[in-house]
């Protein structure tokens, strides 16, 4: 475990635990102090001021993600960055990252980049900004849930593992494609974009594969597919549920076998892409309904990403008004209009079916609506069946009631207790610190009462 502070000489000082000394040799900026159990080295971060811990897989006695949550229970503040050399597991470091990591590593090159962002972070520099990392210009949000998709971003953008991203229609799924492929280290090769629903089976095929002179009425000439022109990059394939099931098994044999062949050819060409798809329905249904090949949900399925709805980040809602006010008024040529503050709290209250799409429409017809003025009201926003959501203390006081023969008042609240402590961990992807932000409460508290809870129900 490596703990880095400030020391009076203005330097870094580290304690590393569970890991050999010479696989850390190529580590520059830190002076090392070894530790020789967990408990010692938890110790260590009590009795300092410590700005970043490293954690080297695999530990002797402890699994990662309980290390993890003493280190959290001892300073929430603290990035703690894990490094495996002995295995390349992205599932393992996505779980690490859901749980509350800052970073996983898996090479002394990978730690290092990560120990001085954890470090900048840790003693108050700014945050990642688009010029930094020019990615984060597709995400815009500083929710939790967009929180989590950065740092799941951040993890497997670099990998060639495929993503499948998921969520209501307007999310911004093809915006975290375009992230993902931006923080890739394919990043200088093309991002070819295919909307799998919008073209009739015999069409997709050619647009995908391509097709030779002659394959069918019409092909006058070859044609390269898609996947030829996002060779070496990444293409992004929209609305993959609607793929009709043959043509599903073709692409099933280029994630397989990275191979394809024409349409009207029989030569194999080989291929090096990045696989990035999306659907906004639930495609596991599909596989029930036999519309969608289990197989290939597995295939696809490597690194799932689901886009929240708008209204469950709504807190975003100002960030992302002035970003379109500022995209729409530089694209109109004039001058950035303003948006009157009691106009900004009738949005946030709105429920946005239509998600940020709807909400970037809303914002560019504000813009036309309101002419020559420099300020947006409300009234240049007519939002239809403007009904807005109800507070979560209404929304609960509408479904909770006493009944005539009485109720178990502390198993009540015990009942409701536990399904928003679940309902956070679930919006969080299990990690703990975010939930405890989501219901305002202290981590520690939060560990508290899961543990309560626990002991409630029986269980250890």
């Amino acid at each position: 475990m490596i703990v880095p502070s400030h020391d009076p000489a203005g330097g870094r000082l580290a304690v590393i635990y569970a890991g050999r000394r010479q696989d850390l040799a190529g580590l520059s900026g830190f002076s090392p102090v070894y530790c020789e159990s967990e408990w010692e080295a938890i110790s260590c971060l009590r009795q300092r001021e410590a700005s970043v811990v490293l954690a080297c897989l695999p530990l002797p006695e402890w699994p990662p993600d309980e290390l993890l949550e003493h280190i959290q229970r001892e300073s929430a503040s603290t990035p703690c960055v894990f490094l495996n050399l002995g295995a390349n597991s992205l599932a393992e470091g996505l779980r690490l990252v859901k749980l509350g990591a800052f970073d996983y590593a898996v090479s002394v090159d990978g730690v290092q980049a990560a120990l001085a962002r954890a470090f900048e972070q840790a003693h108050g520099a700014a945050a990642a900004s688009p010029d930094d990392e020019p990615w984060r210009r597709f995400l815009v949000g500083e929710s939790t849930p967009m929180r989590v998709i950065g740092e799941t971003i951040r993890l497997v953008a670099r990998r060639r593992s495929t993503v499948l991203i998921t969520g209501e229609t307007g999310t911004g799924k093809e915006m975290a494609a375009r992230a993902i492929h931006a923080a890739s280290n394919r990043s200088h090769l093309p991002m070819v974009s295919v909307n799998c629903g919008a073209l009739p089976e015999n069409l997709l095929e050619a647009e995908l594969f391509g097709h030779v002179k002659g394959a069918f009425t019409g092909a006058v000439q070859n044609r390269v597919g898609r996947f030829e022109q996002a060779r070496d990059g990444t293409i992004f394939l929209d609305e993959i549920a609607e793929m009709p099931l043959d043509l599903q098994s073709k692409l099933l044999r280029v994630l397989q076998e990275r191979e394809f062949q024409r349409l009207g050819s029989s030569e194999t060409l080989k291929v090096d892409v990045r696989v990035i798809a999306a659907a906004n329905v639930d495609l596991e249904s599909r596989i029930r309904q036999g519309r969608f090949r289990e197989d290939l949900y597995y295939r696809l399925n490597v690194v799932p990403l689901r886009m929240p709805a708008l209204r469950e980040r709504a807190s975003d809602i100002p960030l992302l008004v002035r970003h379109f006010l500022d995209k729409v008024c530089r694209l109109e040529d004039i001058p950035v209009k303003k948006i009157a503050a009691e106009t900004i709290d009738r949005l946030v209250r709105y429920r946005w079916p239509g998600n940020v799409r709807q909400l970037e429409n809303a914002v560019e017809m504000a813009v036309a609506l309101a002419g020559e003025r420099d300020v947006l009201y409300a009234g240049d926003f007519p939002l239809p069946m403007d009904l807005p959501a109800p507070s979560s203390v209404e929304a609960f006081s509408s479904v909770i009631s006493v009944p005539d023969e009485g109720l178990d008042f502390e198993a009540t609240v015990s009942s409701i207790e536990r399904r928003l402590l679940e309902q956070a961990l679930r919006k969080t992807n299990g990690n703990k610190t975010m939930a405890a932000e989501l219901l305002r409460l202290k981590r520690t508290t939060l560990a508290a009462k899961l543990r309560s809870l626990e002991m409630a129900a029986g269980r250890p």
